[in-house]
């Protein structure tokens, strides 16, 4: 029988220990560059542990490790690697899987930086890539080559929200000894647990939903304990991404509530998307939560919520993108997501218009909708669109 999922006791207990804090239930931050041991016998011991020996900070800390037991937990991953970025975690992930010669099937509509990896960055190591739409599973199975060792996922994808059919990705790949990795950002584990359909590898920018408070930049990697292991000792160390205590102190406090925003986001991204797709200045709306979205049957079979960020096809030039975004008033124009606050960025005010062989429309516009009453950022979408 399988095992009931409860993210909320999880992030409440796995990983604590009130009785090693003197009590406290608030962990202390382990803000200490170096461990010392009381003898050479001790210290010998340490180091030939090296896995999960507290020598110094940026190997093992006591409060980076409470975030790692957490993650790995909500994630259903047998470890977790916490890096100081999600791009350290994510180009970590892809470094311990790839050599000279190798070749990386990747989704076109994947976050900008992680193409940029691909593009301009692994090409000098003599890595190459392929990029697809992800949502035809035989248009995947097309693109890869005898040399192909990644198949990097990202369902939904961050622009126009495709999602990846998980399970057939994984049964593809792994008929062809293909490494899987997949950027779960957007669902959470609260929504989506990619492991569960045979994903090999998860990563997260930990700075959005998982932290969820726009304080912190973080990253993880959650996988098995051997591939964790190699990434500890490889990537994650002669690459130098650690994160610092404190932060991972406050990501284990954002992870705490991730279970209780979650659904609030949903609801609030639901409602804002609905107005929006019944408006007469769209002309669409990216959100699988929306009854029409084309891949609804597939969001629902492997996901088990939606989160708040979703895009909008405004019926306007960029001039009438600049009128709606500087119109709004709850929405602040940021980058990021998965925090509290409602944000708004204009795809034309970005360096994505054109990846590859892939256009975006120049009246694409992504919101994240936060922890505020959806009334309220509704009715400030409404006065902004008429704005132009």
């Amino acid at each position: 029988m399988k095992k009931a999922y409860r993210p909320r006791t999880i992030a409440a207990h796995d990983g604590d220990d009130p009785r090693a804090w003197q009590g406290a239930m608030a962990p202390p931050i382990y803000e200490t560059s170096l461990f010392t041991f009381p003898s050479f016998e001790a210290a010998q011991a340490a180091f030939q542990a090296e896995s999960g020996a507290f020598i110094y900070t940026r190997g093992w800390n006591p409060t980076v490790r409470l975030a790692e037991e957490k993650i790995a937990a909500l994630e259903g991953g047998e470890a977790c690697k916490v890096f100081a970025s999600g791009m350290a975690a994510i180009s970590s992930s892809f470094l311990r899987f790839l050599q000279s010669g190798d070749h990386v099937v990747a989704v076109n509509d994947l976050y900008s930086v992680s193409y940029r990896f691909l593009h301009d960055f692994a090409p000098r190591y003599g890595i190459s890539h392929t990029l697809v739409s992800g949502s035809d599973t035989e248009e995947i199975a097309q693109a890869l080559r005898p040399n192909t060792k990644v198949l990097y996922l990202e369902s939904p994808t961050s622009w126009t929200l495709r999602l990846q059919d998980l399970p057939a990705c994984a049964a593809l790949a792994q008929a062809r000894g293909i490494t899987t990795i997949i950027d779960n950002s957007w669902a959470t584990p609260i929504f989506q647990r990619p492991i569960e359909y045979g994903i090999d590898v998860v990563v997260h920018s930990a700075s959005k939903y998982l932290a969820g408070h726009s304080d912190v930049v973080a990253g993880a990697v959650i996988s098995t304990r051997k591939v964790i292991e190699e990434i500890f000792q490889h990537e994650h160390a002669i690459l130098g991404g650690a994160i610092g205590p404190f932060e991972a102190w406050l990501l284990v406090r954002g992870l705490r509530t991730l279970a209780v925003r979650m659904p609030a986001h949903q609801s609030g991204a639901t409602s804002v998307a609905q107005f929006l797709a019944r408006h007469a200045r769209v002309r669409a709306v990216h959100y699988p939560g929306l009854e029409t979205h084309p891949q609804l049957a597939l969001a629902r079979r492997q996901m088990s919520g939606t989160s708040g960020l979703l895009s909008v096809e405004l019926d306007a030039d960029v001039a009438g993108v600049r009128a709606f975004t500087n119109a709004l008033r709850l929405f602040s124009i940021g980058v990021s997501w998965g925090g509290y606050e409602s944000l708004v960025i204009p795809l034309a005010v970005t360096d994505t218009p054109r990846r590859g062989t892939r256009r975006y429309s120049a009246g694409l516009v992504r919101l994240h909708v936060g922890l505020e009453e959806p009334e309220a950022l509704v009715a400030d979408l409404d006065q902004a669109l008429r704005a132009w």
